[in-house]
């Protein structure tokens, strides 16, 4: 009965299925493919980020309109673009607008895609290219006023993360938050009209 036994146990791993129905159970799971040059964050980066967002998606509107308030506080000038809500000047004004709140809920949905993107680059590239270049149609906006967004933005989710806005946090998403700018600017750029 040994014998019998040692007999079925080396034609299982020998390869000897008779019939060709046997599949090697232990068969290693393709490894994942180059990283793309394109996204300057490692896997493990890539994946902290698309995770710590999770906190963000949660809380897009008061995050949003937290940057805003930031985002003016240091750029009042910027006001001006801004038709809906250009005359707010204070700070409690502009956090009991529901038009800032609707704008930054809308800015946020923006770089929420975008983020979900980071998995499909070309799709990532596509999108925010297409949203920098309807900047276009803004009277007297300036390419230049996406890059005024990465300090608000980068406070604005410290607030929301709090405990969790490590230093590792911090360094992935100002990777992110600049890779998102630039491809904002070459969208604008790149834009056909005036």
């Amino acid at each position: 009965m040994g014998c019998d036994l040692g007999k079925l146990a080396s034609s299982a791993t020998s390869g000897d299925d008779r019939g060709g129905k046997h599949k090697d159970v232990l068969e290693e799971p393709p490894s994942p493919g180059p990283p793309d040059p394109r996204l300057p964050l490692t896997a493990k980066q890539k994946y902290s980020m698309i995770a710590s967002w999770k906190g963000i998606s949660r809380a897009m509107e008061p995050t949003g309109v937290y940057m805003f308030i930031k985002l003016f506080e240091e750029h009042q000038e910027l006001l001006q673009l801004f038709t809906k809500f250009g005359e707010l000047k204070t700070r409690d004004a502009q956090a009991n607008s529901m038009e800032l709140a609707e704008h930054a809920n809308k800015v946020m949905t923006t770089l929420d895609e975008g983020i979900k993107e980071l998995d499909d680059l070309d799709n990532f590239f596509q999108y925010l290219t297409q949203v920098g270049a309807t900047h276009k149609t803004i009277p007297g906006f300036n390419p230049d006023y996406f890059w005024k967004i990465e300090v608000p933005f980068l406070e604005a989710v410290k607030t929301t993360l709090g405990d969790r806005f490590t230093e590792n946090i911090e360094t992935i998403y100002k990777i992110t938050i600049k890779l998102i700018i630039e491809t904002l600017v070459k969208g604008y750029t790149e834009a056909a009209g005036p």
